[in-house]
C-alpha cells in the first residue's frame, strides 16, 4: 500500500470517479474537483459493454448497476418499417458471467459512481476546478501540493491544455440525436435499423419502463439547434420509421430530455503525461459511439491506473510509461475502428467487413487491458 501519497483527480466523471474509488480504497488520499457546482451529466442513457461491467464489478458496483440497468444478450437489424432482418448473440465480452449488454440512464450511473467514490473516502468538491497544475492553483486562488494530478475532465480537458498537449478533437460529421423516454413493452434489447433517411435509428432499453433513443444523421450547424425545438426536430426525422419507434416518437415531447452532439474522435499519441500530471478517460481517448466502447475504455484508464500506482506506491516516469503501454493499442484500435465504422456509413461503402471489424475489436477487448 502506498504511503503518504496525495492524488487529484480534475473531473467527476466515469474515469475520475473510477479512479478516485480504487486509490482511496487502496489507502491514497484523493480529492475530486468537479467544475460543475451540481451532478449533471450529458445524454440520455449509456451502453455498457461486458468489458465495461467487468470494471464496474472491480470498482464493487456491480449489485447497483445490476439493479438500475437493463441487461441482454443480442442485438437485433430491422428494416426502418420495424420489421426484424436478422438478431445475432452479443459477445460477452466481460466474461461469461457478465451479461454482454447493459443499457442504463447516464445520470444513474453517475449516481452510483460517486456514492462508491465518496463511501471509499475520495474527498469531492463541486463547483471547482484548477487553473494550474504546475503548481496546483484552485479557481478559488487556494494552493495545494499533489504527488499526482490526473485529467479526467473530459473531451474538451483544460488540465490537457495546461500541459500543452495540443490535441483539439475532430468533428467525424456525424450528429446523433438521443432521447429519454417511456420503454415499449416490446424492447428487451438494442436494435438498430439502416437503410432510412438517418444512418442509424437504435434504442437501447435503461429500465423496466424507460429507454433511450437515438437517431444518427450528417453533422449540422449546432448553432441552428434552440433548445426550445429539439423534441420538434427529433420527433420529424423520427417519423418515417416504424415498429417501436410508433411509441418512442409519441413520446419525444419534452426538449429538456432531447440532446444534440456531434460525434467527435480524438487521440493523443505521444506520451500522456507532462511530468506528475497525467490524462486518463476522454482527456486522451474518445471515439464515436459505433462500437459502444467510450465508457468501457474510461473504467479501464482508471482501473489499469490505480491498479499500477498501488502496486508501486510511487509516482515516477516508469509509472506513466507502464500506464501508457498497457493502454495505447487498446485504446488506438477502439477509436480507430470506431471512426472507420463511421466513416463507411459515410461514404455509402457497401462492401465493408462490418463483422469482421466488429469480431477483431470484441476479441480484442475480452482480453484484460
Amino acid at each position: 500500500m502506498p504511503d503518504n501519497l496525495k492524488v487529484l483527480i480534475v473531473g467527476g466523471g466515469i474515469t475520475g470517479t473510477a479512479l478516485a474509488t480504487l486509490l482511496a480504497r487502496g489507502g491514497v488520499e484523493t480529492h475530486v474537483a468537479e467544475v460543475k457546482a451540481q451532478w449533471t451529466t450529458i445524454g440520455s442513457g449509456i451502453t455498457l459493454q461486458g468489458n465495461a461491467l467487468r470494471v464496474l464489478r472491480e470498482l464493487g458496483v456491480w449489485g447497483a448497476v445490476r439493479e438500475r440497468g437493463y441487461a441482454f444478450d443480442s442485438v437485433g437489424i430491422r428494416t426502418p418499417a420495424g420489421d426484424l432482418l436478422f438478431e445475432t448473440s452479443d459477445l460477452r465480452s466481460g466474461g461469461d458471467d457478465l451479461p454482454a449488454t447493459m443499457g442504463m440512464y447516464r445520470p444513474d450511473l453517475q449516481a452510483v459512481l460517486v456514492d462508491a467514490a465518496a463511501r471509499a473516502g475520495a474527498v469531492i468538491r463541486l463547483g471547482r476546478t484548477v487553473t494550474s497544475v504546475d503548481p496546483v492553483v484552485f479557481d478559488d486562488g487556494t494552493t495545494d501540493s499533489y504527488d499526482l494530478v490526473v485529467g479526467a475532465d473530459g473531451i474538451h480537458s483544460a488540465v490537457r491544455a495546461m500541459i500543452g498537449i495540443d490535441a483539439p478533437p475532430e468533428p467525424v460529421g456525424m450528429g446523433i440525436w438521443r432521447v429519454h423516454a417511456r420503454r415499449p413493452k416490446s424492447v428487451e434489447r438494442t436494435d438498430l435499423a439502416y437503410g432510412g433517411p438517418c444512418f442509424i435509428a437504435g434504442y437501447c432499453p435503461t429500465g423496466e419502463d424507460t429507454l433511450y433513443a437515438y437517431l444518427v444523421e450528417p453533422n449540422r450547424d449546432k448553432a441552428t439547434v434552440a433548445a426550445a425545438d429539439k423534441a420538434e426536430i427529433m420527433r420529424a426525422l423520427a417519423e418515417p420509421y416504424g415498429g417501436a419507434w410508433t411509441e418512442i416518437r409519441a413520446d419525444i415531447t419534452d426538449p429538456d430530455r432531447v440532446n444534440y452532439t456531434w460525434f467527435e474522435s480524438l487521440l493523443v499519441r505521444g506520451p500522456w503525461n507532462r511530468g506528475n500530471v497525467v490524462l486518463a478517460g476522454d482527456a486522451v481517448h474518445a471515439c464515436p459511439p459505433t462500437l459502444a466502447q467510450g465508457a468501457a475504455q474510461c473504467l479501464e484508464d482508471a482501473s489499469v491506473l490505480a491498479e499500477l500506482l498501488l502496486a508501486r506506491g510511487r509516482v515516477d516516469q516508469e509509472l506513466f510509461d507502464a500506464y501508457t503501454a498497457r493502454r495505447f493499442e487498446r485504446v488506438r484500435t477502439v477509436v480507430e475502428s470506431s471512426v472507420q465504422l463511421a466513416r463507411w456509413q459515410l461514404d455509402g461503402v457497401r462492401d465493408a467487413d462490418v463483422p469482421g471489424l466488429m469480431g477483431r475489436v470484441g476479441a480484442m477487448v475480452s482480453e484484460r487491458p
